[in-house]
């Protein structure tokens, strides 16, 4: 059974609403195993294992979260090669911009030479209901693209 690896930073009320969310999105698809990972606790081994992976962070000072970038620096070179074209996706929630963000984590996953599966999702308040519906559809995309 394929697995999906949830590599996640969820320190507010609003991302732990769309963590949840993610949850939903990744039930919808039958004959998926989910694997959640808060990313401080996430290692190589975790995403060794892992037939895809969906990368959740706040966005902080215009950047990726400092735990998802352990996350990364923990990972790179132990998986490096073994990891190639691993399926991904990510969200990124802010109060106000997330480009930064998204675009730190685009450039590693990028020399990490991941595939991309699903658009990126942006967010940036507190979660709406088509917010959350489309944290679920891009769970389910990601589940689906393993």
């Amino acid at each position: 059974m394929p697995r999906l690896l949830v590599v996640h930073h969820t320190p507010s009320p609003a991302l732990q609403a769309v963590l949840e969310a993610v949850k939903e999105g990744a039930a919808m698809v039958d004959d998926v195993e989910l694997s959640l990972r808060p990313a401080l606790s996430a290692g190589p081994a975790d995403l060794l294992a892992a037939d895809g992976v969906l990368l959740g962070t706040p966005a902080n000072i215009g950047y990726m979260s400092g735990a998802l970038k352990h996350f990364f620096d923990t990972v790179y070179y132990p998986c490096l090669d073994a990891t190639a074209g691993l399926a991904y996706g990510v969200y990124v929630h802010g109060n106000d911009d997330t480009a930064g963000a998204l675009r730190s984590i685009e450039r590693i996953t990028e020399a990490l030479r991941w595939k991309r599966v699903a658009a990126p999702l942006s967010l940036t308040g507190a979660p709406s209901p088509a917010d959350l519906e489309g944290v679920r559809e891009l769970a389910a995309t990601v589940a689906v693209g393993l």
